[in-house]
Parts: C-alpha cells; structure tokens; sequence
C-alpha cells in the first residue's frame, strides 16, 4: 500500500470514528426502528424481501450478516456509514420482515434472492460489499453474479469455505462443528411446530424469550424460521462452501479488506493459542486470494460490528473513497 493510500484509509477511519475536530459518530439506529419494515421489496416468486437503507451516496455499501442475525445487527455501524454514502442492509429470507424462500437455503439462494430485492429496490451498483461471518460467504457469492459491479469487498471475522472441515484436519474430530447450533435449531423447530395456545414451555421459552422485542418474539415462533436456520447451517460448509469454490480467480481483482478479531489490534496470534494462528492463517489466505487484500487484526470478539463498529466502517469507507478516486 502506498503512503498516500495509507494516509487516506487512516482518516476515512478516524473520520468515522468521530475523532477530535472531525465528523462525531452518529447515534446507533433505536431498537424500535426494527419493529417495522425498511422497504419491502418483491422477489420474482412473489416473495417479499426487507431492504434497510440509511444515507445518499455511491458506491452503496451492502450489509450482510452472519448466521441467525438479521440488519438488527448493524444498527451502530450502518449509520456511520451513511454519514459518507448509501448503506442497505436487509433481512435474509426467513429472517426479520423477510418471507421465508424455498428450501435449501444455500449461499447461492441467499445471494440470487439479494441480486433480484437490489434490482427489484432500484438500486444500481457499484457496490461495496461487507459480510459479517457466514456472510463473507454470501458476499463472495453475491459478488460473483455481479462482478462488475462490486467494486470492494470487506470481510469481518468471516467464516471461510470448508472450515469445519479445515478444522478437524488442524485438531481432530468435533473442531468447530455445528452440532450445537444445530440440536437447538432442531429443538425450537419442534417446538414451534408443536405449539398450540401454550407459549409457556421451557424449550419454547427458549427459543422466543419475551425479552425480544415483539416482532422478533413472534417470528422466533415461527417453525419457518428455525427451518431456514437448520437449512443454513447444513449448506454452510458443505453446498455454500462448494459454490464459493467454483467462484475460482473471478473475485481477484477486487480490491478486499479482511478484518480478524484478536486479543489486541495488529497483534500476531501466539503458539499458547493455536485456535488463533490458524484462524489468522485461515484469514491470510482469504486476503492472498485478491491482488489487493489486505488482512487486519483487530481487538474485537467476534461480533466486531457492536465492538468496533469504527473500524468496520472505516475499512468499507476506505473503498468507497478509494472507487471514488478511481
């Protein structure tokens, strides 16, 4: 990276972190903004897709988030965001306001329905993408039907292809399974299913606690949505993973920031924590994979959008400006 490209990424960065004499961070979106609709747009099966926008601006800047989350989950890092220019975020199908798709719901499905909802909302590239998680799945896959039109790509603490798989080769059988995930989405999908009038058993309390606010309670009722789930996470690393494989080079020349969460920013994984090192490494080569990647460590959990929402938007700013310049 250049100086002057150093010099940019490091004030679009404090620009959206609200540093002394610059642009104050905006508040995070209130969590009655997700008890209705952004823009309910319909798929070409009739299906209607939610769509979240915030902000004016090109390129937009697409949020995709993780396994089990809807655009809820981007409430503090969107707006800042939007402060430089246009940000969607939306709900997968079968989350949030979302209609529940056909099944399997696959990487490919999941990025056909959010090709079809932009082209359906009206909105054009060019696109920066950032996926959060098994996004960084969907983002790719996405990109792949629009590679023309994605003009950067930001992965935060992205899950990579085959990784269970890549785990158990690094530490032996259970490494990074899905098997708990799994068994609860299983359980709250007979327990919705199973429901009557009764909303006080144990496992369905589980899976809808009254504490969510009352939209989320009520699709947490829904069997469609622990369907969706399940299917989700039995395509992951096996479908999704085989679809983000046939993808090949088309990706390498988009410009791709991978941020990884660590104990500290910029620090390297020590040998007392084997987990890490190869979870940077598996990052590593994510960001070797494009021309220009670039790999960041950054103190965060892995829920690095509600940690450092800064720095999540900051990495996506220093793309749009960086397509702008070009």
């Amino acid at each position: 990276m250049t100086l002057a490209a150093l010099l940019l990424g490091i004030a679009v960065i404090l620009a959206a972190s609200g540093a002394p004499g610059l642009i104050q961070p905006p508040a995070p979106l209130s969590r009655d903004t997700y008890e209705r609709p952004g823009q309910m747009v319909v798929l070409p099966d009739h299906r209607r897709l939610n769509i979240r926008c915030l902000g004016h601006g090109s390129p937009t800047v697409i949020l995709e988030s993780g396994f089990g989350a809807s655009s809820q989950g981007w409430g503090t890092t969107q707006p800042r965001i939007a402060t430089q220019t246009r940000t969607c975020a939306y709900d997968r199908a079968g989350y949030g306001f979302s209609d529940p798709g056909p099944m399997p719901r696959d990487g490919a499905a999941i990025a056909r329905d959010l090709d079809y909802g932009l082209k359906a909302a009206g909105i054009s590239g060019p696109f920066v993408i950032v996926g959060h998680s098994a996004g960084g799945l969907y983002a790719r896959l996405f990109a792949a039907r629009r590679p023309k039109d994605v003009v950067g790509l930001v992965f935060v603490d992205s899950s990579v292809e085959h990784q269970v798989q890549r785990l158990e080769a690094a530490f032996g059988p259970g490494a990074g399974s899905l098997d708990g995930l799994e068994r609860r989405a299983l359980t709250c999908l007979r327990a919705t299913s199973a429901r009557k009038t009764a909303v006080d058993e144990p496992e369905l309390l589980a899976c809808a606690p009254p504490s969510t606010d009352a939209h989320t309670h009520e699709i947490n009722l829904r069997p469609a949505t622990w369907q969706t789930r399940l299917s989700e996470l039995e395509s992951l690393f096996t479908s999704t993973s085989d679809e983000v494989d046939r993808v090949g080079a088309l990706l390498k020349d988009v410009p791709a920031i991978v941020l990884t969460a660590g104990k500290a920013d910029g620090a390297a994984a020590g040998a007392d924590d084997p987990g890490a090192v190869v979870w940077r490494q598996f990052h590593h080569e994510l960001a070797a994979g494009f021309l220009h990647g670039d790999q960041r460590v950054v103190k965060s959990s892995h829920l690095m959008m509600n940690d450092r929402p800064e720095v999540v938007a900051g990495a996506a700013l220093e793309l749009v400006q960086a397509a702008r310049k070009r």
